[in-house]
């Protein structure tokens, strides 16, 4: 699959996903559209993946500095 952009890619995958709810493709499109949406997913999935490992959050330490730190979403979720 070409180079494309995560929001490109997720708009065709939802396409493809409202082509195969209606039911009005053959066979043959609906496995070719399914087979479309499962490499669609994997893309996103690793753009998310990729860009997840990216992100830092700068805080202060006990000692007042900053320094940077792993993204932790369970303290995003926890409200800390």
């Amino acid at each position: 699959m070409a180079e494309i952009r995560f929001e490109e890619a997720l708009k065709k995958l939802e396409k493809i996903v409202d082509d195969l709810e209606k039911g009005d493709l053959s066979l043959e499109e609906a496995l070719k559209k399914y087979q479309e949406g499962l490499e669609l997913s994997r893309l996103c999935s690793q753009r998310l993946e990729s860009a997840r490992k990216k992100i830092d959050v700068l805080a202060k330490n006990k000692k007042g500095e900053f320094e940077l730190k792993p993204f932790d979403e369970t303290e995003i979720e926890n409200g800390k």
